[in-house]
């Protein structure tokens, strides 16, 4: 039997780690392929496995996804600054991590490594709930991998503004036609082992049952 206790340690302490992670030391690429190892067992639509992933640790192609996602933070962070509302508890950690977030643009590029998960397919003007099953049939796997990253004291977070950027990405990874990266996830070692749960809202405030409003009866 698993040990639940460990199981629900591991999924309620993975955090996003932007300015703990360790920009100073190498992360061996056999490790992350054993993390992706692992990410490659979750659910996937029709067990269709249409995922692809890159593991970007040139200095130069990191260099230049950093400035594509610098360029995609000046396009985000005004609107997201628009969207804080002091009055939603929700919000109450949106200034550290709105600086966080700009700490992770600022060092971009000195990350160790950065992995790209890719859907085996072309998304742009595809309809919603093709776009849908593609990002249902990926992101488990995504998860899985950071979960498993997480357990070897590698710290990620999930990022997905050089979706701004794909012809360009496609151009300088040298991806084939026909496939889309669904995000660019940095990978570090991290700094220190404090990670908590986070602050989120009570389960009863944000579960229904069989009908939208309907609270635990």
């Amino acid at each position: 039997m698993i040990d639940l206790a460990n199981a629900d340690l591991l999924l309620t302490t993975t955090r996003s780690v932007r300015r703990r992670l360790d920009l100073s030391r190498p992360v061996p690429v056999p490790l992350i392929e054993e993390c992706i190892s692992v990410a490659l067992q979750a659910p996937t639509g029709g067990n269709r496995q249409r995922w692809r992933w890159m593991i970007v640790t040139e200095d130069a192609k990191r260099s230049a996804l950093a400035e594509l996602y610098r360029k995609g933070w000046a396009l985000y962070s005004p609107g997201a600054e628009q969207r804080y509302d002091a009055g939603d508890p929700r919000q109450v950690a949106h200034r550290p991590v709105q600086d966080s977030a700009a700490y992770l643009a600022e060092h971009f590029h000195e990350v160790p490594a950065i992995v790209m998960p890719f859907f085996e397919g072309p998304l742009d003007g595809e309809p919603f709930a093709w776009v849908d099953m593609a990002f249902a049939s990926t992101l488990p796997a995504v998860w899985s991998f950071m979960l498993a990253a997480r357990a070897r004291g590698l710290g990620t977070t999930l990022t997905t503004l050089t979706g701004m950027f794909l012809d360009e990405v496609n151009e300088l990874l040298e991806v084939p036609s026909g496939h889309t990266h669904l995000a660019a996830i940095p990978v570090a070692y991290h700094l220190g082992d404090s990670f908590k749960p986070g602050r989120r809202l009570p389960v009863e405030e944000v579960t229904f049952h069989d009908g939208w409003g309907r609270r635990t009866p």
